[in-house]
């Protein structure tokens, strides 16, 4: 999936002068190396750059402001390596505006025990140091990201790469363009939101068009491209006739082709990178999209059902921070539908009407044409398939009227107890943390929506990063969860970010 830039994330060392330009060169050395050994370490999903040490207010100041200005600088990571006045660092912290990460590591693992002297210690003195920065940081109320332990150990690799992606997912927030085809659907009330305050707050630019518009797209499409694609679509997934006449059917499924094209185009003309549909303004569209929205997000495009932007926006977002995983296990639209309530089985299976992505597949993936009882138009070609097992986690961002709320629930996705022949869409199953009783109860106060952005490929760290970069209030559920516990969490909540 493309996001237009090629990342890089800036490695600024803080030092000072006061130990001569012997111990600045070897501070120079040993950052240089640093960033040699996490570029090569295979675990970071993005560039590391050295920048030179900085060690005087203007310096630092220029070399911030340069990250501000540089298009491919998603964030810089700061490192304290010998002591460095912190005075230094506040009018370059005061105007940078990117992601920061506070890596408090220092060169060598162990203490020399045996030739340790006081050269070395005035050289080396991390501990020192990153305090004094830090110290600064926390007085000025700067959001960042803390990362504790060895520079070369592979838990600290593996959460730098785990804040770069959520830091490109902080940068690339303010690139998400949401298309609304028709409006929300009457008397809902958690897919509305207040569209103004999420560009404010998240960059996110919110726009409407009548559905006919998309329409004129649609009816464009040459038909050999729809050919075409149909092809495409009878070579890749399996085709469940189930009686239905083979002509027929494929019409039916050409019909998703021609909008899969048409819709894409639009998006692409318009600069789009996520959609929402509604089932109850469909226009001149023959049916309802259902194979082509999930399509479409396979792409990375962002989807949200019923008018419902705010997930549209989330998936592409978390779409973003999940491109390039290694054998990543894929991200959705989701939507809570029905309980099993069965002592020891309990969970809730997860579907939509059409729209669930194919990247969560696991097994076959089959075209199936169905009727729909909403919608009013010729029965919909959709993709159906079964959900990958194994954690993840689901998310509700939420307008409560004076604040944005997201709401991360990590889950554990399990395979269904039994087939389910006749239900002709995608689904996942799961089980919230800590468990259904406590994480459902956990979900409805905190006014989650039943409409989630779901991935198996990011943490509940990242999504609580992502929403502190944005200066919103995130609540948890998980192992951990207790509802006295939650409660009261949400009340304190509701007095800080009032």
């Amino acid at each position: 999936m493309k996001t237009g830039r090629d990342y890089k994330f800036w490695f600024c060392t803080g030092s000072q002068d006061l130990y001569g330009d012997e111990c600045l060169r070897k501070v120079a050395e040993h950052s240089a190396k640093i960033v040699e050994g996490l570029n090569a370490s295979g675990r970071l999903p993005f560039e590391v750059v050295l920048k030179p040490t900085l060690i005087d207010p203007a310096t630092i100041r220029r070399t911030l402001n340069a990250a501000n200005e540089d298009e491919e600088c998603a964030g810089v990571i700061t490192w304290m390596h010998t002591f460095s006045p912190a005075k230094m660092w506040i009018l370059g912290l005061k105007e940078y505006r990117k992601p920061l990460c506070h890596l408090h590591t220092q060169f060598n693992e162990e203490i020399p025990y045996d030739s340790i002297d006081m050269d070395f210690m005035n050289e080396n003195q991390s501990a020192h140091g990153d305090r004094e920065y830090g110290h600064i940081v926390s007085r000025m109320g700067i959001e960042r990201k803390i990362i504790v332990g060895h520079w070369a150990n592979a838990g600290v690799q593996d959460k730098l790469g785990s804040w770069m992606r959520t830091a490109v997912g902080i940068m690339e927030s303010s690139h998400i363009r949401v298309c609304r085809i028709g409006d929300n659907m009457n008397n809902v009330a958690v897919t509305e939101g207040d569209k103004v305050e999420a560009e404010v707050k998240f960059g996110w630019e919110i726009d409407h068009y009548c559905v006919n518009d998309a329409v004129e797209y649609v009816d464009a499409v040459a038909q050999a491209d729809v050919d075409a694609l149909v092809e495409e679509y009878y070579s890749k997934y399996q085709i469940l006739l189930e009686g239905r006449d083979p002509g027929e059917f494929r019409a039916h499924v050409a019909a998703q082709a021609r909008i899969e094209i048409g819709l894409e185009k639009f998006l692409e003309d318009g600069n789009y990178q996520a959609i929402v549909t509604h089932f109850g303004m469909l226009g001149g569209l023959k049916q309802l999209p259902g194979l082509a929205i999930q399509r479409l997000m396979e792409k990375g495009y962002g989807f949200g059902g019923e008018g419902d932007w705010k997930t549209a926006a989330m998936v592409r977002l978390m779409k973003i921070m999940t491109a390039g995983v290694p054998n990543a296990k894929g991200t959705s639209f989701m939507e809570d539908y029905t309980y099993n309530l069965v002592p020891g089985k309990e969970g809730i299976l997860q579907a939509h009407m059409l729209e669930v992505c194919p990247t969560i597949a696991e097994g076959p993936i089959s075209i199936k044409v169905q009727p729909l009882s909403m919608g009013n138009r010729e029965d919909p070609a959709r993709l159906v398939f079964t959900s990958k097992t194994g954690p993840a986690v689901a998310t509700s961002l939420v307008d409560l009227g004076n604040r944005f709320r997201l709401i991360i629930n990590a889950v554990d996705c399990k395979k269904c107890e039994k087939e389910m022949p006749k239900l002709p869409v995608a689904t996942a199953f799961w089980t919230p943390q800590p468990s259904l009783e406590v994480g459902a109860e956990a979900w409805i106060l905190a006014g989650g929506a039943h409409h989630t952005a779901f991935s198996y490929d990011l943490s509940v760290d990242q999504m609580v990063d992502w929403a502190a970069a944005m200066g919103i209030e995130s609540v948890v559920i998980d192992k951990d969860t207790t509802i006295r516990n939650f409660k009261n969490e949400l009340r304190w909540n509701s007095v800080y970010y009032r």
